[in-house]
């Protein structure tokens, strides 16, 4: 795969840009999911985002323990790296400036620790963390949507690969 991307063939080779449209639906309903997650279980609210993570006596809820939020964490650090490394290196092909890629990249990985740690900071340091994981939310969501949209575009429009361009 590698080869047909790097050298500019995956413009002529149907099956490679299928994989890739296949993936990028995949990568639509992870960004979809959890962004209704998100909004279902906190919501953009610092009190609900604190309550969430600390628990709420008025609302009957109780604080996440170091082992649920152990649990998580163990689970998002191997999938969300893998699925924003094999974004962002698709991302590497796209016709956009290598500033532009620069920044999106790690601005991607950025907010998805951010987010991870945010839930921790929130429970365990202090609940004004419960912005930070706000923002770290929306940020990575929007970044992930930039990625996702930009390999698509550059997949549907046959665009030149970029591969060699560099910061």
């Amino acid at each position: 795969m590698m080869r047909f991307v790097v050298t500019g063939e995956w413009t002529q080779n149907r099956l490679l840009r299928l994989i890739i449209l296949w993936f990028l639906i995949y990568s639509a309903g992870l960004w979809l999911t959890n962004t209704l997650l998100f909004l279902n279980q906190m919501g953009l609210r610092y009190e609900s985002v604190v309550a969430f993570y600390r628990g709420s006596e008025t609302q009957y809820l109780l604080p996440r323990s170091y082992k649920v939020l152990l649990e998580i964490s163990h689970f998002h650090l191997l999938a969300m790296g893998i699925f924003i490394l094999t974004l962002s290196h698709l991302v590497l092909f796209v016709p956009l400036t290598p500033r532009v890629k620069y920044w999106l990249i790690h601005l991607t990985f950025l907010s998805a620790i951010s987010d991870e740690a945010a839930g921790w900071l929130t429970r365990f340091v202090h609940p004004l963390f419960a912005y930070y994981k706000i923002g770290a939310f929306v940020l990575l969501q929007t970044t992930m949507a930039v990625l996702i949209i930009a390999v698509l575009l550059a997949v549907r429009l046959k665009a030149r690969s970029a591969y060699t361009e560099d910061v």
